[in-house]
């Protein structure tokens, strides 16, 4: 039972579209309506407004690292669980028929909370291959899948369950970016969308 209350407190905390919400109080209309038509921080960063791009990634982030924590406290055991709600709570809000973000902030925050060290590390293999491929999908997909790996090697076995799940999620989420990578029409950063 107190894995249901922690699957609940993440799905809610996680379904809060804040860059929706963000971009709307901003007056800059619905960001649904422009590039991937998703509500994460990479479309909000193509309204053009950087500030509420990284306010985005922070509270993106800060819904699924927030109901990990409180399920460590107040059930001991439910992190993981937790933490893969409020990520698919991100991406399936049901405020918007089920429909949301891509899933890679919030990830990174259920993370965080789960094992931090294993953040610090993917953020670095983030990067690394952003730096490397310039295209953010491929960084985003790249992380997720590396996670589970990293926290296993760094000493944190029991969140390799979560973390495949959240990479699953993340993964599915980032479909149409795999056919258009495929395809080779994903767009680079910096670079004009086809």
């Amino acid at each position: 039972m107190e894995a249901v209350f922690a699957a609940l407190l993440g799905f809610a905390l996680g379904s809060v579209p804040f860059g929706l919400i963000l971009t709307r109080a901003a007056g800059l209309g619905d960001v649904r309506d422009i590039g991937s038509g998703s509500i994460g921080a990479t479309n909000v960063l193509r309204t053009g407004n950087k500030g509420l791009a990284a306010a985005t990634v922070l509270l993106d982030a800060a819904k699924a690292a927030v109901p990990v924590l409180i399920a460590g406290q107040v059930w001991p055991g439910t992190e993981g669980v937790a933490g893969v709600a409020a990520v698919a709570g991100h991406c399936f809000t049901p405020w918007l028929m089920f429909k949301g973000g891509k899933g890679f902030a919030s990830a990174a925050g259920a993370l965080l909370a789960l094992a931090w060290p294993a953040m610090l590390a993917c953020a670095a293999i983030w990067a690394a291959v952003l730096y490397l491929s310039r295209i953010s999908s491929v960084s985003s997909m790249t992380t997720v899948v590396a996670a589970p790996a990293v926290a296993w090697g760094l000493g944190y076995p029991q969140t390799i369950a979560p973390l495949l799940a959240i990479a699953a999620i993340v993964l599915v989420q980032h479909r149409a970016n795999i056919g258009r990578l495929m395809r080779g029409e994903e767009p680079k950063i910096g670079s004009a969308k086809p």
